[in-house]
């Protein structure tokens, strides 16, 4: 039976709601303009927060408030790179120390790649 009671209605393009007593918020309008050219206006609640830029409704575009201040420039983190990262946790002179020591088991064959440490063939001296 609950199905024939919504029988023709249109579901979710009708609201069946009704608005005598329902009292709005206090509202303003607020002007954008986008760099291309389109004007528009949102309406805001009065005790709402304005952004000084909202996207255009036509083209995307970010468009600033008219009669509004500039928006505030976002500081930008200075790029840390592997060095600075590395700087903060090894002075410079633990870092020397850690590639002779590093250097030297290298060059002694205890580290690295294979094909670098080939053993010498008998009777031939490994070169330095």
């Amino acid at each position: 039976m609950a199905e024939r009671a919504l029988r023709g209605a249109r579901l979710g393009g009708q609201s069946f709601e009704d608005e005598r007593g329902v009292e709005m918020a206090p509202r303003h309008d607020v002007g954008y303009a986008c760099p291309r050219g389109h004007m528009f206006t949102i309406p805001l609640a009065d005790d709402a927060q304005i952004p000084a830029q909202w996207e255009c409704p036509r083209c995307g575009a970010l468009s600033n408030q008219i009669d509004g201040a500039e928006p505030e420039a976002k500081r930008e983190k200075p790029v840390r790179t592997h060095w600075d990262m590395l700087l903060e946790r090894r002075s410079i002179p633990e870092l020397e120390q850690i590639l002779s020591e590093r250097l030297e088991l290298l060059r002694g064959g205890e580290i690295g790649p294979a094909h670098l440490h080939r053993p010498t063939k008998p009777g031939r001296k490994k070169s330095a």
